[in-house]
């Protein structure tokens, strides 16, 4: 049986590794085994990324509740139980926002909170 070598597959996909390691630095961006590897590192990192950022945005998050909650007499941990007492459903993120832009609001939920004790 003759032997295949299949050119024009392996260039295509020679082609896209390369156009996927555009912008690194030196033989990154023009061997194909170096690019290869670079970019297989970065696709994973890009995926670790993805779910670090969501992390880190509820960090962020809570830091600011905390952060407005300073005035009252309560922590965020027992805000957030006051929360689910009071039946308030609103997420960390509206709740960070509201203290942020909104300070009356935010206001009126911490005294609605601190009735519910």
């Amino acid at each position: 049986m003759p032997r295949v070598k299949g050119g024009p597959r392996a260039h295509r996909k020679h082609r896209k590794i390369i156009k996927l390691a555009k912008g690194y630095r030196g033989s990154r961006n023009r061997l194909y085994r170096r690019a290869s590897e670079a970019v297989e590192r970065a696709v994973e990192h890009s995926f670790a990324g993805r779910k670090q950022k969501r992390r880190d945005f509820r960090r962020l998050w809570i830091a600011r509740i905390n952060a407005a909650l300073t005035g009252t007499d309560l922590n965020y941990s027992r805000f957030i139980k006051g929360l689910k007492t009071a039946k308030i459903d609103l997420n960390r993120k509206t709740l960070s926002e509201m203290a942020i832009n909104n300070p009356k609001a935010f206001e009126e939920i911490v005294s609605k909170v601190k009735s519910s004790f």
